[in-house]
C-alpha cells in the first residue's frame, strides 16, 4: 500500500474520531489535542516508505519530531489534555451560534477541515518521497532555518508561560504580555509556527521544485489569520488597552517597535 494511501486513511480516521468525541463529551478541542502528534506520523508514513534510508526525509522526520515533541509538551503543561481543556475560542462561538449552526462548524471547520491542514502540511515528505536524492547544502539550510524557527518558538512560549504564572500570582506587570519577543510582535508563537511549515514545504521545493504540495503552508497561514484575528477581538473585547498595543506592535512578523 502506498503512503499517501495510508495517510489518506489515518486522515478519515482522525477526522471521524475527533468529530465523534467533540459530540460525546462536548468538548470541541479534540484536533487541538492531536495537532501535535498526528503530523509526525504523516511524516513518519513518508519516511518508512523510504525504508528510513532517504536522508532528506530522514532529517524531514526529525525535525518535525522535535515540533512535536515541543509542541505537545508546552500543550500539556497549559492543561490541554486535561478534562474541560478546552479552547475558549469555542465557547465564545457557542454564544454566537444556534446549537446546530455550531455542530456544522464543528464537523466542517473544526474536525474536517482542520484536520485537512495537517495532512496538507506534511505533503513535502511525499514530494520528497517521489524524488529521492541526497542530502545538500540546500537541504542544510533549511533544516537549520528549522532549527532557529524551533528555538524561537520555544522562547516564545516559555516567555508567555511565565508571564501568565506570574499574572496568575498577582505579579504581572500588565494585563498581558508586552516584553521580551512579544515586545516586537504580538503573536511571535504563531510567526514561528507557521515558519515552520514554510520550511517543510522548503524541503519539498528543495526535492522537486515548486510543486502543488506547498498548499498546506498556504492553507495554515490562511487559518493563523482568521485565528489571530478573532483571537484579537477577544482580547480587545477584554483589554481596551490592548488597542495601543496593537498600534505599536507588529501582528505576527517581528518587526521594530512602532512610536
Amino acid at each position: 500500500m502506498d503512503a499517501l494511501r495510508v495517510c489518506l486513511y489515518v486522515f478519515a480516521g482522525v477526522t471521524v474520531g475527533t468529530w465523534l468525541v467533540s459530540v460525546l463529551t462536548r468538548e470541541y478541542s479534540w484536533v487541538d489535542r492531536i495537532w501535535s502528534i498526528v503530523p509526525v506520523a504523516y511524516v513518519g508514513i513518508f519516511a518508512g516508505a523510504a525504508g528510513f534510508a532517504d536522508p532528506r526525509l530522514d532529517v524531514l522526520f526529525a525535525l518535525v519530531t522535535l515540533w512535536g515533541i515541543r509542541l505537545t509538551f508546552n500543550f500539556a503543561r497549559k492543561g490541554g489534555y486535561a478534562p474541560g481543556g478546552e479552547d475558549y475560542r469555542w465557547a465564545v462561538l457557542r454564544e454566537r451560534m444556534a446549537p446546530w449552526q455550531f455542530q456544522v462548524f464543528n464537523f466542517f471547520f473544526i474536525s474536517l477541515y482542520q484536520n485537512a491542514i495537517l495532512l496538507l502540511i506534511t505533503l513535502p515528505a511525499l514530494t520528497a518521497l517521489e524524488h529521492p536524492g541526497g542530502f545538500g547544502a540546500a537541504d542544510v539550510l533549511v533544516a537549520l532555518i528549522f532549527a532557529a524557527f524551533l528555538v524561537g518558538e520555544t522562547v516564545a512560549d516559555q516567555q508567555q508561560w511565565e508571564f501568565h504564572r506570574e499574572k496568575h500570582a498577582g505579579r504581572a506587570p500588565s494585563r498581558f504580555l508586552q516584553s521580551g519577543l512579544f515586545r516586537y510582535s504580538r503573536h511571535p508563537n504563531f510567526f514561528f509556527e507557521q515558519a515552520q511549515w514554510w520550511a517543510v514545504a522548503a524541503f519539498g521545493v528543495v526535492a522537486g521544485g515548486l510543486q502543488w504540495t506547498v498548499v498546506g503552508a498556504v492553507l495554515l497561514t490562511l487559518l493563523f489569520v482568521g485565528s489571530t484575528r478573532f483571537t484579537e477581538s477577544i482580547t480587545k473585547s477584554r483589554y481596551p488597552e490592548y488597542a495601543d498595543y496593537q498600534r505599536r506592535t507588529s501582528a505576527v512578523v517581528p518587526w521594530p517597535v512602532r512610536g
